[in-house]
């Protein structure tokens, strides 16, 4: 290690207190300044290889450029100084969960192990840390230091080797045990730099609960984020701290029209992201600058006059922050970020590489397996693939991949099937210039549903239904529907009074408040989550298969597949 490390707590103290300085404005400190630099991401989720996706706007020309893949970031993070004594390398969640073939079917050990090779020192937890549960987040902090191999429960070690764990530490500050004042896991981190010490408090959102399978967050309570991280000052301040920086999976975004004519991936234009905002205007001063996530986002803001910090996903950005700090007093005097593009045209890191050729000689045969093929790009909407209703060609497709799973009486009867957007991971990009089939392999469709949830049916009646689809816009997301399905829904209608009844048509006829229908959706909906509470009121649950295995089955048996037409939700004025 390039640096010693002198505190990791794991006692949260008062994590709810209140801080009188909390609303002040941030006011930089003054001072002859030594530099300190940090080196952030967040939401790499995985994306080892190069290509998942793998391009993002040019800073200089906006001009959208190849990018991301571990073997170019561990690079770059060299080309910027990551193994230098004053440079942290640190990261505000989701470094894990909701990833590709390559990570996921070993149980993301890649992903930890490509952290440990690049030199992180630091990461905030994020939502998808707790997509297996605690247990398995923290056999991912501590490895085989729990005893035995380390390896997974239930898979062992499916390359053959033990797991070690992580050697920089995960930070929960506000994620305790329920019912208890203790975190989950350290609240924060000390090192000591040239100047001084410096802190990293590590936060999720503290909505996690609400996008998170239920199983995952069981056991834990999740505190607000400005009140956690303001508790902590006194303690920092008693240890002689007074650079402190939150790493915090929580976010905004940038919003057209922009200055430039594309969104500059170091510019704040027309930021939205309220949640972040009540957050960073409620810290402790003390606190010197935010790095965020969660949204995907790129971004270089000032907020309350504190730096806040996004570096999109995937590993395609890395941010450089620089901190001005008197080495006399350890206080901040200025601090300043650039988000670098992780081009694709430097040389590859050999030891990344060797991880990467590693797991892929088990993943390729698997990944690489042709299960059926596509004559149209099927687009998720996080892609851009949704129309004005919030219907996708993506989410069409799997919608129907589930009912066909579910309908025959002894899987469950359905009629219908729902499906979360937020579940929907990728899409599936045609590039055939000749109008023929174009193959798609079991590694794709594992990169658009990685979460390996399983499928249940219930009994709804009409009344729950049209109470879901009331819901979405409560949530604010819009379910994908299967082709057994209609509806319309008035954009200019109040939330409560959106859905017209009259249009709610099951195989074209209109349901009916009284009646029992058997509904299809995914274990994380059918507990709740994104919101959905009208599906935890339905009754007689049957289990089903790995909604993974339901959609290659359907590419396998309708193959080559066609977008179908975005005709199921109706949006009127």
């Amino acid at each position: 290690m390039k640096r010693t490390m002198l505190v990791l707590v794991a006692v949260a103290l008062a994590a709810v207190a209140a801080v009188p300085t909390a609303s002040a404005q941030f006011t930089p400190r003054q001072g002859k300044p030594t530099v300190v630099k940090l080196l952030s991401f967040n939401d790499f989720h995985g994306h080892l290889e190069a290509n998942t996706p793998g391009r993002i706007n040019d800073p200089v020309t906006g001009a959208s450029v190849p990018a991301g893949g571990a073997e170019y970031f561990a690079t770059h993070m060299k080309a910027l100084g990551s193994e230098d004594r004053d440079t942290f390398v640190v990261a505000a969640g989701d470094m894990i969960g909701a990833t590709p073939l390559l990570s996921g079917l070993f149980h993301d050990e890649p992903t930890i192990e490509f952290l440990n090779l690049i030199g992180t020192d630091s990461v905030g937890v994020g939502n998808h840390e707790f997509d297996e549960g605690k247990d398995e987040l923290l056999r991912m902090q501590f490895g085989n230091q729990l005893g035995g191999d380390g390896c997974h429960p239930a898979d062992g070690c499916q390359d053959g080797t033990p797991f070690f764990g992580s050697m920089f530490g995960y930070l929960a500050a506000n994620v305790v045990l329920e019912g208890t004042k203790n975190p989950l896991l350290p609240s924060y981190e000390i090192f000591e730099t040239s100047a001084g010490k410096i802190a990293f408090i590590g936060e999720t959102l503290e909505n996690t609960p609400l996008i998170v399978t239920p199983s995952g967050v069981a056991g834990l309570d999740f505190l607000d984020e400005a009140d956690t991280a303001n508790a902590l000052i006194p303690e920092l301040r008693a240890q002689r701290v007074k650079t402190i920086v939150l790493l915090l999976h929580q976010g905004g975004f940038q919003n057209a029209p922009y200055s430039r004519g594309f969104q500059d991936v170091n510019a704040c234009e027309n930021f939205r992201g309220p949640e972040l905002v009540d957050v960073v205007n409620r810290l402790d001063p003390e606190i010197d600058a935010v790095v965020s996530g969660h949204t995907h986002a790129a971004y270089v803001c000032r907020i309350n006059g504190r730096l806040v910090t996004g570096a999109s996903s995937f590993g395609r950005l890395i941010t450089s922050v620089e901190l001005s700090i008197n080495a006399r007093s350890g206080d901040v005097v200025s601090t300043s970020a650039k988000n670098n593009v992780v081009t694709q045209t430097v040389a590859k890191d050999p030891a990344a590489s060797q991880l990467l050729a590693h797991y892929k000689g088990f993943a390729d045969p698997i990944a690489s397996r042709v299960v059926g093929s596509i004559t149209g790009s099927l687009l998720a909407g996080r892609d851009g693939g949704d129309n004005a209703a919030g219907e996708s060609t993506m989410g069409d497709v799997i919608a129907d991949a589930q009912l066909e799973a579910t309908k025959p009486a002894d899987f469950g009867g359905a009629v219908v099937a729902f499906m979360n957007p937020g579940g929907i991971r990728g899409s599936l990009i045609y590039t055939r210039t000749d109008g023929q089939p174009q193959p798609v392999t079991y590694g794709e469709l594992f990169t658009v549903q990685p979460f390996s949830n399983t499928l249940v049916v219930k009994t709804c009646t009409g009344a729950q239904i049209e109470a879901l689809l009331e819901q979405q816009f409560v949530v604010n997301r819009i379910l994908q529907v299967s082709n057994s399905f209609r509806y319309s829904y008035s954009a200019s209608a109040p939330v409560g009074n959106k859905i017209d009844p009259a249009s709610i048509k099951i195989d074209g006829a209109t349901v009916v408040p009284t009646s029992a229908y058997r509904v299809t959706m995914n274990s994380f909906l059918a507990d709740g989550g994104d919101g959905f509470t009208v599906f935890t009121q339905c009754t007689n649950q049957l289990g089903g298969e790995v909604d993974l295995d339901a959609l290659v089955r359907y590419f396998e048996k309708h193959s080559p597949i066609a977008p179908p037409p975005l005709v199921r939700i109706t949006r009127l004025p």
